[in-house]
Protein backbone atom coordinates (compact mmCIF):
# COMPACT_ATOMS: atom_id res chain seq x y z
CA UNK A 1 0.00 0.00 0.00
CA UNK A 2 1.34 3.45 -0.89
CA UNK A 3 2.23 5.48 2.16
CA UNK A 4 0.30 8.63 1.38
CA UNK A 5 -1.60 10.60 4.00
CA UNK A 6 -3.70 12.23 1.30
CA UNK A 7 -6.50 11.69 -1.22
CA UNK A 8 -9.42 10.99 1.09
CA UNK A 9 -11.79 8.84 -0.91
CA UNK A 10 -15.46 9.23 -0.01
CA UNK A 11 -16.30 5.98 -1.80
CA UNK A 12 -19.86 5.01 -1.00
CA UNK A 13 -20.22 8.12 1.20
CA UNK A 14 -18.54 6.33 4.08
CA UNK A 15 -18.30 8.29 7.29
CA UNK A 16 -15.22 6.34 8.41
CA UNK A 17 -12.16 5.20 6.51
CA UNK A 18 -9.17 3.33 7.94
CA UNK A 19 -5.81 3.14 6.19
CA UNK A 20 -2.80 1.06 7.20
CA UNK A 21 0.61 2.22 5.98
CA UNK A 22 3.49 -0.22 5.74
CA UNK A 23 6.31 1.00 3.53
CA UNK A 24 9.91 2.16 3.56
CA UNK A 25 9.13 5.87 3.21
CA UNK A 26 6.43 8.30 4.24
CA UNK A 27 5.07 10.07 1.18
CA UNK A 28 2.94 13.07 2.04
CA UNK A 29 1.94 16.23 0.25
CA UNK A 30 0.75 19.45 1.83
CA UNK A 31 -3.03 19.16 1.84
CA UNK A 32 -6.29 19.54 3.71
CA UNK A 33 -9.76 18.01 3.44
CA UNK A 34 -13.19 18.06 5.07
CA UNK A 35 -12.67 14.99 7.28
CA UNK A 36 -11.18 14.62 10.75
CA UNK A 37 -7.88 12.72 10.53
CA UNK A 38 -6.25 10.69 13.28
CA UNK A 39 -2.63 9.67 12.64
CA UNK A 40 -0.81 7.12 14.76
CA UNK A 41 2.87 6.68 13.90
CA UNK A 42 3.79 3.14 14.89
CA UNK A 43 7.29 3.51 13.45
CA UNK A 44 8.78 6.52 11.67
CA UNK A 45 10.56 9.81 12.33
CA UNK A 46 10.58 13.17 10.66
CA UNK A 47 9.04 16.63 10.45
CA UNK A 48 5.40 17.66 10.42
CA UNK A 49 3.63 20.92 9.67
CA UNK A 50 0.11 21.25 11.04
CA UNK A 51 -1.45 24.66 10.48
CA UNK A 52 1.29 27.03 11.64
CA UNK A 53 2.91 24.39 13.86
CA UNK A 54 6.33 23.09 12.83
CA UNK A 55 7.69 20.15 14.78
CA UNK A 56 9.02 16.60 14.88
CA UNK A 57 7.24 13.27 14.98
CA UNK A 58 8.53 9.89 16.12
CA UNK A 59 7.38 6.40 17.12
CA UNK A 60 4.02 6.27 18.95
CA UNK A 61 3.01 9.82 18.05
CA UNK A 62 -0.76 10.25 18.04
CA UNK A 63 -2.26 13.36 16.42
CA UNK A 64 -5.86 14.33 15.65
CA UNK A 65 -6.50 17.02 13.04
CA UNK A 66 -9.86 18.65 12.36
CA UNK A 67 -11.43 19.37 8.97
CA UNK A 68 -9.62 21.73 6.61
CA UNK A 69 -6.51 21.97 8.79
CA UNK A 70 -3.57 21.97 6.33
CA UNK A 71 -0.75 19.54 7.11
CA UNK A 72 2.23 17.63 5.76
CA UNK A 73 4.35 14.83 7.25
CA UNK A 74 7.79 13.95 5.88
CA UNK A 75 10.64 11.68 6.93
CA UNK A 76 14.00 13.18 7.84
CA UNK A 77 16.72 12.34 5.34
CA UNK A 78 18.70 10.72 8.17
CA UNK A 79 15.79 8.32 8.69
CA UNK A 80 15.46 7.57 4.99
CA UNK A 81 19.18 6.71 4.86
CA UNK A 82 18.86 3.99 7.50
CA UNK A 83 19.29 0.44 6.21
CA UNK A 84 16.40 -0.83 8.33
CA UNK A 85 14.07 2.12 7.73
CA UNK A 86 10.43 1.20 7.90
CA UNK A 87 7.28 3.27 8.05
CA UNK A 88 4.27 1.82 9.83
CA UNK A 89 1.26 3.95 10.56
CA UNK A 90 -2.51 3.85 10.86
CA UNK A 91 -4.69 6.71 9.66
CA UNK A 92 -8.38 7.03 10.47
CA UNK A 93 -10.61 9.51 8.65
CA UNK A 94 -14.07 10.22 10.02
CA UNK A 95 -16.69 12.81 9.16
CA UNK A 96 -17.84 15.39 11.67
CA UNK A 97 -21.41 14.05 11.44
CA UNK A 98 -20.33 10.44 12.12
CA UNK A 99 -21.82 10.33 15.61
CA UNK A 100 -25.00 12.13 14.63
CA UNK A 101 -25.70 9.14 12.38
CA UNK A 102 -25.34 6.79 15.37
CA UNK A 103 -27.13 8.58 18.18
CA UNK A 104 -29.25 11.58 19.13
CA UNK A 105 -27.91 11.63 22.69
CA UNK A 106 -27.04 15.29 23.11
CA UNK A 107 -24.43 14.66 25.83
CA UNK A 108 -22.50 12.39 23.46
CA UNK A 109 -22.82 14.77 20.52
CA UNK A 110 -21.66 17.72 22.64
CA UNK A 111 -18.59 15.78 23.78
CA UNK A 112 -17.64 14.91 20.19
CA UNK A 113 -18.35 18.43 18.94
CA UNK A 114 -15.97 19.77 21.58
CA UNK A 115 -13.28 17.31 20.47
CA UNK A 116 -13.67 18.33 16.82
CA UNK A 117 -13.55 21.99 17.79
CA UNK A 118 -10.29 21.50 19.69
CA UNK A 119 -8.90 19.39 16.85
CA UNK A 120 -9.27 22.40 14.53
CA UNK A 121 -5.84 23.38 15.92
CA UNK A 122 -4.43 19.85 15.85
CA UNK A 123 -4.09 17.80 19.04
CA UNK A 124 -1.00 15.77 19.98
CA UNK A 125 -1.82 13.21 22.68
CA UNK A 126 0.64 12.12 25.34
CA UNK A 127 1.76 8.61 26.32
CA UNK A 128 -1.21 7.54 28.44
CA UNK A 129 -3.82 8.21 25.77
CA UNK A 130 -1.49 7.03 23.01
CA UNK A 131 -1.04 3.72 24.84
CA UNK A 132 -4.82 3.17 25.11
CA UNK A 133 -5.45 4.01 21.46
CA UNK A 134 -2.46 1.96 20.32
CA UNK A 135 -3.92 -1.16 21.92
CA UNK A 136 -7.09 -0.72 19.87
CA UNK A 137 -5.37 0.20 16.61
CA UNK A 138 -3.15 -2.87 16.70
CA UNK A 139 -6.30 -4.97 16.68
CA UNK A 140 -7.84 -3.34 13.61
CA UNK A 141 -8.26 -5.44 10.49
CA UNK A 142 -7.88 -4.36 6.88
CA UNK A 143 -11.56 -4.83 6.13
CA UNK A 144 -14.36 -2.38 6.91
CA UNK A 145 -16.21 -4.74 9.20
CA UNK A 146 -18.45 -4.08 12.16
CA UNK A 147 -15.57 -4.53 14.60
CA UNK A 148 -13.66 -1.66 13.05
CA UNK A 149 -16.61 0.71 13.40
CA UNK A 150 -16.94 -0.22 17.06
CA UNK A 151 -13.18 0.30 17.51
CA UNK A 152 -13.33 3.79 15.98
CA UNK A 153 -16.20 4.74 18.29
CA UNK A 154 -14.16 3.57 21.28
CA UNK A 155 -11.11 5.53 20.09
CA UNK A 156 -13.10 8.74 19.66
CA UNK A 157 -14.56 8.27 23.15
CA UNK A 158 -11.03 7.97 24.59
CA UNK A 159 -9.83 11.07 22.71
CA UNK A 160 -12.89 13.12 23.70
CA UNK A 161 -12.28 12.41 27.39
CA UNK A 162 -8.48 12.68 27.32
CA UNK A 163 -6.77 15.45 29.25
CA UNK A 164 -3.16 14.67 28.29
CA UNK A 165 -2.90 16.57 25.01
CA UNK A 166 -1.32 19.72 23.66
CA UNK A 167 -2.44 22.02 20.89
CA UNK A 168 -0.25 22.16 17.82
CA UNK A 169 -1.39 25.12 15.75
CA UNK A 170 -1.86 28.54 17.33
CA UNK A 171 -5.29 29.82 18.24
CA UNK A 172 -4.95 32.64 15.71
CA UNK A 173 -4.17 30.40 12.72
CA UNK A 174 -6.64 30.54 9.85
CA UNK A 175 -6.43 28.41 6.72
CA UNK A 176 -5.72 30.86 3.90
CA UNK A 177 -4.95 28.23 1.26
CA UNK A 178 -6.90 27.12 -1.77
CA UNK A 179 -6.18 24.14 -4.03
CA UNK A 180 -3.92 26.16 -6.33
CA UNK A 181 -1.96 27.46 -3.35
CA UNK A 182 -1.53 23.95 -1.98
CA UNK A 183 0.25 22.75 -5.09
CA UNK A 184 2.67 25.65 -4.99
CA UNK A 185 3.28 25.71 -1.25
CA UNK A 186 3.78 21.95 -1.23
CA UNK A 187 6.88 22.39 -3.40
CA UNK A 188 8.19 25.02 -1.01
CA UNK A 189 7.53 23.04 2.17
CA UNK A 190 9.06 19.86 0.77
CA UNK A 191 12.13 21.79 -0.34
CA UNK A 192 12.57 23.53 3.03
CA UNK A 193 12.07 20.35 5.05
CA UNK A 194 14.72 18.58 2.98
CA UNK A 195 17.25 21.41 2.78
CA UNK A 196 16.90 23.37 6.03
CA UNK A 197 20.43 22.34 7.10
CA UNK A 198 21.89 24.09 4.01
CA UNK A 199 22.09 27.76 3.10
CA UNK A 200 18.74 28.67 1.56
CA UNK A 201 18.39 31.70 -0.72
CA UNK A 202 15.16 33.57 -1.36
CA UNK A 203 15.61 33.47 -5.13
CA UNK A 204 15.75 29.68 -5.34
CA UNK A 205 12.64 29.29 -3.18
CA UNK A 206 10.70 31.92 -5.17
CA UNK A 207 11.61 30.11 -8.41
CA UNK A 208 9.78 27.02 -7.16
CA UNK A 209 6.55 29.03 -7.44
CA UNK A 210 7.59 30.93 -10.58
CA UNK A 211 7.42 34.19 -8.64
CA UNK A 212 9.65 37.18 -8.12
CA UNK A 213 11.23 37.30 -4.64
CA UNK A 214 8.99 40.21 -3.54
CA UNK A 215 5.82 38.54 -4.79
CA UNK A 216 6.79 35.28 -3.16
CA UNK A 217 7.47 36.92 0.21
CA UNK A 218 3.98 38.46 0.20
CA UNK A 219 2.39 35.19 -0.93
CA UNK A 220 4.24 33.08 1.63
CA UNK A 221 3.58 35.35 4.61
CA UNK A 222 -0.10 35.75 3.77
CA UNK A 223 -0.59 31.97 3.54
CA UNK A 224 1.74 30.65 6.25
CA UNK A 225 1.36 33.73 8.50
CA UNK A 226 5.15 33.69 8.93
CA UNK A 227 8.08 35.18 7.06
CA UNK A 228 10.29 32.75 5.14
CA UNK A 229 13.17 33.41 7.55
CA UNK A 230 11.00 32.72 10.60
CA UNK A 231 9.66 29.55 9.01
CA UNK A 232 13.14 28.21 8.24
CA UNK A 233 14.42 29.06 11.71
CA UNK A 234 11.50 27.20 13.30
CA UNK A 235 12.34 24.09 11.27
CA UNK A 236 15.97 24.39 12.30
CA UNK A 237 15.21 24.93 15.99
CA UNK A 238 12.77 22.01 15.94
CA UNK A 239 15.49 19.80 14.50
CA UNK A 240 17.94 21.10 17.11
CA UNK A 241 15.51 20.11 19.88
CA UNK A 242 15.53 16.58 18.53
CA UNK A 243 19.34 16.41 18.44
CA UNK A 244 19.67 17.90 21.91
CA UNK A 245 17.97 14.82 23.31
CA UNK A 246 21.17 12.87 22.60
CA UNK A 247 24.41 13.43 24.49
CA UNK A 248 26.27 12.22 21.39
CA UNK A 249 26.08 15.76 20.00
CA UNK A 250 27.76 18.80 21.51
CA UNK A 251 25.91 22.12 21.41
CA UNK A 252 28.21 23.18 18.56
CA UNK A 253 27.44 19.96 16.66
CA UNK A 254 23.72 20.62 17.03
CA UNK A 255 24.17 24.20 15.86
CA UNK A 256 25.78 23.32 12.53
CA UNK A 257 23.75 20.14 11.94
CA UNK A 258 20.58 22.22 12.22
CA UNK A 259 21.65 24.70 9.56
CA UNK A 260 22.92 27.61 11.65
CA UNK A 261 26.21 29.19 10.57
CA UNK A 262 27.46 30.18 14.01
CA UNK A 263 26.67 29.57 17.70
CA UNK A 264 25.67 33.19 18.29
CA UNK A 265 22.80 33.06 15.82
CA UNK A 266 21.89 29.59 17.02
CA UNK A 267 21.53 30.75 20.62
CA UNK A 268 19.67 33.88 19.56
CA UNK A 269 17.03 32.16 17.46
CA UNK A 270 16.70 29.16 19.75
CA UNK A 271 15.96 31.40 22.73
CA UNK A 272 13.53 33.53 20.70
CA UNK A 273 11.53 30.45 19.70
CA UNK A 274 11.88 28.19 22.76
CA UNK A 275 12.32 30.82 25.46
CA UNK A 276 15.64 29.40 26.66
CA UNK A 277 19.15 28.67 25.47
CA UNK A 278 20.02 25.28 23.91
CA UNK A 279 22.08 24.37 26.98
CA UNK A 280 19.14 25.14 29.26
CA UNK A 281 16.85 23.05 27.06
CA UNK A 282 19.22 20.08 27.30
CA UNK A 283 19.55 20.48 31.07
CA UNK A 284 15.76 20.38 31.44
CA UNK A 285 15.62 17.21 29.39
CA UNK A 286 18.28 15.59 31.54
CA UNK A 287 16.58 16.59 34.76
Amino acid sequence: MRSELINVNHSGNKSVRIKHIDNNRLISSFHFHDMCELVWIERSQGKRIVGDHIGNFEDDDLVLMGPNLPHIWQNDKSYEDLDDKLVKSTVIYFSIDFFSLLTDDQSVLTLVEDLVSRASRGLAFEKDTSRKVKAILLGLEDNDGFENIVAVVEIIKILARAKDFKYLSSITFKNQYDEKDSNRINKVYQFLMKNFHNDIHLNEVAELCNMTPNSFCRFFKMRSQKSLTQFINEIRVGHACKLLQSEDYSIADVCYASGFNNPTNFNKFFKAIKGMKPSEYRNRLNS
